[in-house]
């Protein structure tokens, strides 16, 4: 069982790095230049692309966070 979910661990691993580096590079698009020239159809658009990487990526952590528990519960 752990072969399995060893795997699985290392990839949503490997998705909550890459999802939090995608937040972060959404959130740096997002100057405050553009915050305060009051464009607001950019803002919103980068804030909607923040959201949902930081979304996805607290999502990725919980089902990482499932497996690790599976894991345990497992090798007892």
């Amino acid at each position: 069982m752990n072969y399995i979910l060893v795997p699985i661990l290392i990839i949503l691993c490997i998705l909550v790095v890459v999802s939090l580096i995608r937040g972060i590079v959404a959130f740096l698009k997002t100057t405050k230049v553009d915050l305060e020239s009051g464009e607001g159809e950019t803002v919103t658009e980068m804030q909607m692309m923040q959201n949902k990487a930081m979304f996805a990526r607290i999502k990725y952590q919980a089902l990482a966070i499932l497996v690790v528990a599976i894991i345990l519960a497992v090798s007892r």
